[in-house]
């Protein structure tokens, strides 16, 4: 978005910037699961493009995080701090940022699931994907919240979000428990180097959803301080 664009858009609402950067972030994301379809088909050729969007998503969110940065102003008037904001920022733009990781480790080194995990590796990945669409939902709360002047049924709203997006971190959490599980079951019979790999990705797929639940716990820092 062009800077004057950015600054019009401050004009009306600080909030929408924020909202439109965790769009990004959302989509990058999202981009994993139609990726990891492709490896575990074999589809490197589809895998390879796929990597090539989630880094343009990823380099849009960038580009979004740093006009945010650079144009909101330092004196708002609305109940809520700039650092706050900010801090809000950063939180989401790593979701985007891992997703790349994620995507860059598998190409690299041509990595597939083990047929034996993966029907559970993808009801991890969608329930981490959960937590960021959780995220998401609770910062496109921010503008109804704005309105109300952070107070009423539209903070009860948010909060049973970022309730609910606590529950599903934990999914996730119980979710990796039995894919280690399962892995280490597999270990014999799979290179020892891969090993390594596969654990790395389980844990960085997971990052994803800790990540979103970071989101939601500043965003109750902020409700907090307001």
């Amino acid at each position: 978005m062009p800077v004057n664009s950015i600054l019009g858009v401050f004009a009306k609402s600080p909030i929408k910037p924020l909202q439109e950067h965790i769009d990004t972030v959302h989509a990058c994301a999202s981009l994993l699961v139609p990726f990891f379809q492709a490896t575990s088909k074999g589809d490197w050729g589809e895998a390879l493009k796929l990597r090539k969007k989630i880094s343009m998503t990823e380099r849009e969110a960038d580009v979004l995080k740093r006009d945010i940065r650079l144009n909101l102003p330092g004196g708002l008037f609305m109940p809520v701090e700039r650092t706050d904001l900010l801090e809000l920022l950063t939180q989401q733009d790593k979701i985007a940022n891992k997703a790349k990781d994620i995507s860059g480790r598998v190409i690299g080194r041509n990595m597939t699931i083990p047929t034996e995990i993966e029907e559970l590796f993808f009801a991890y990945i969608a329930r981490c994907l959960d937590a960021v669409g959780m995220a998401k939902e609770a910062i496109n709360e921010l503008d109804d919240l704005l309105e109300t002047g952070f107070r009423g049924r539209e903070v009860a709203l948010v909060e049973k979000m970022i309730l609910k997006l606590d529950n599903i971190e934990e999914d996730t959490d119980d979710i990796q428990i039995q894919l280690r599980r399962q892995v280490f079951a597999l270990e014999s019979e799979l290179n020892a180097v891969d090993v390594m790999f596969l654990y790395k990705i389980i844990e960085w797929v997971g990052d994803l959803a800790d990540l979103a639940e970071r989101v939601g716990s500043r965003l109750e820092l902020m409700l907090a301080r307001v």
